[in-house]
């Protein structure tokens, strides 16, 4: 592997070291992008790559890394969202300051949009927002009141006729009968006087 000098980048091949426990390139003057092989460090505790001119994203791949304890990647030109999850949701913000570009956990910048890939759970946040509440839970939302109406008016229907005396439904009986001999009576009166006419 090629040493890493001023003005330099950090080579791919440094996921190599696998062995590697601490990893200090603070005020190096270091360009280009924190490279995604770092991820096979599986070992390391602690990254020191602050005061740089590292820029891009933060690679997600990190987020697989469990040992690392310390993080600085303060005071470079760092673009994106954090890695979330396991070692990532451990630091401050101290180990992210000094990148304006940066978004996510623990920072107050929420991550999405342009300067980042969001998160699902992001993605599900905007699609709130956005009014694109998914037809499933429309749906249910429907059949749920639905449902509710009907056992309350079923409810409220069994009451009043296991009431001795349901008067109500006894006159409502009468007028619908009242109704139906009215209409017969006129349809036939009204079917004799045509045919006696013809």
């Amino acid at each position: 592997m090629k040493m890493i000098g001023e003005n330099s980048s950090i080579p791919s091949t440094i996921g190599d070291l696998i062995g590697l426990r601490t990893l200090n390139l603070t005020h190096n003057n270091l360009k280009g992008h924190i490279p995604a092989s770092m991820q096979h460090l599986s070992v390391l505790e602690s990254l020191d790559l602050s005061s740089n001119k590292i820029g891009g994203e933060i690679p997600q791949q990190l987020a697989s890394l469990k040992s690392v304890e310390v993080l600085n990647l303060s005071h470079n030109y760092l673009v994106g969202c954090i890695p979330k999850g396991k070692q990532f949701d451990t630091f401050e913000n101290s180990s992210y300051q000094g990148n304006e570009g940066l978004s996510g956990f623990p920072l107050s910048k929420d991550c999405g949009g342009d300067d980042g890939v969001p998160q699902a759970t992001n993605l599900v946040e905007l699609d709130q927002e956005e009014g694109g509440d998914s037809p499933m839970i429309n749906w249910q939302a429907v059949l749920m009141g639905y449902g509710c109406g009907l056992v309350i008016v079923l409810s409220v229907i069994y009451i009043m006729l296991s009431t001795q005396n349901p008067m109500w439904f006894s006159r409502m009986v009468d007028q619908l009968e009242h109704i139906f001999i009215t209409r017969t009576k006129k349809h036939k009166k009204g079917y004799v006087t045509s045919r006696y006419l013809t």
